[in-house]
């Protein structure tokens, strides 16, 4: 777990008194210092790469860590250079993909000259720009603020509050969390008594399934949905499975992201076509219309705060849907 916090850094004038003090004793005369902010006050972030001080609000800031775009996108904070080629956005920040923010590459590869020529204050790594710290740290402060998926809530909730104190919109960060808890807690009476479920990705005609504490984690770690199978590795790739093993848990819920969808691969086959077979419709998810298709393009390239409060909204209207068909 990351986190923050206040020191007081103190400002030398060593040299400035020692001269006023010659004058006042020339002149014989009082010198007035209340006026003189010798502390200033500095935040310290602390992240995966390390600590970073700031003295003031950045006001031109470079993100390739989508997640936290989207938190920053929900924060209402101005953001001036994004990775645009190649990128997919989900629909809610497909903004950024306009020419008046700058092009700044590729998630995995950045696009240092440009970089340098926009000389941003502030450059947000992580994600899949990971590997690309140290070369960013040279060009403008840089901080990385992944999520940590074995501990998704507390994480979330501070990356939220670091952006908060970073940008001064502290009170808004609190607002955000605040809502997104009373989500949650409004849902779990719902999700923990819904049975079991099966969280899968479908990526070219293939099927992987993710557990608890992993990448997508999030509907048996903090919903509460009970895993229907639970797998030795959390895996970023997740697991690889069949048909044959989702019969054989028969999960009463699937959540399916469509990974191609995701990155706008269309000559691949879709979740749906892929799912829909004789193994996978004897299963109790298929039969009770328990297969939920998600918004795979939020969950795969976002994975901040609103791509969360959207999957809890689609979560809510399958179980209502549920709920009134019975």
């Amino acid at each position: 777990m990351y986190s923050f916090i206040k020191v007081k850094i103190t400002v030398l004038f060593a040299v400035l008194l020692l001269v006023v003090g010659c004058d006042n004793n020339k002149n014989n005369q009082k010198t007035d210092y209340s006026n003189i902010d010798v502390w200033k006050d500095a935040l310290i972030i602390k992240h995966a790469q390390g600590e970073t001080s700031f003295e003031y609000a950045p006001k031109k800031v470079a993100v390739f860590n989508i997640a936290t775009l989207d938190i920053i996108d929900a924060l209402n904070i101005p953001v001036t250079a994004v990775p645009q080629s190649d990128v997919h956005l989900p629909d809610f920040l497909s903004k950024y993909s306009d020419k008046s923010y700058t092009n700044i590459g590729t998630l995995f590869e950045p696009n240092y000259e440009v970089l340098s020529s926009i000389n941003p204050d502030l450059i947000i790594a992580g994600g899949r720009a990971t590997d690309a710290y140290p070369k960013l740290e040279k060009l403008a402060k840089t901080i990385s603020l992944d999520i940590d998926s074995n501990n998704f809530l507390a994480s979330l909730t501070e990356r939220t509050r670091q952006l908060g104190w970073i940008f001064e919109k502290e009170k808004e960060a609190s607002k955000l969390i605040e809502d997104f808890n009373q989500k949650i807690e409004q849902l779990k009476p719902k999700t923990s008594t819904a049975g079991s479920a099966l969280m899968i990705m479908v990526n070219g005609g293939k099927m992987s399934a993710y557990g608890p504490k992993s990448r997508f984690g999030f509907v048996f770690d903090v919903l509460g949905f009970k895993p229907a199978a639970v797998f030795q590795e959390a895996g970023r790739h997740g697991n690889s499975i069949t048909s044959e093993f989702v019969l054989s848990v028969d999960p009463q819920w699937i959540f399916v992201i469509d990974r191609d969808s995701a990155i706008g691969n269309k000559e691949a086959l879709s979740a749906q076509q892929v799912l829909n077979n004789e193994l996978i419709q004897k299963t109790a998810a298929w039969k009770n219309n328990h297969i939920v298709y998600l918004d795979s393009t939020s969950m795969y390239i976002a994975g901040g705060i609103q791509t969360y409060s959207r999957l809890m909204d689609q979560i809510e209207e399958a179980l209502q849907k549920t709920s009134t068909n019975n």
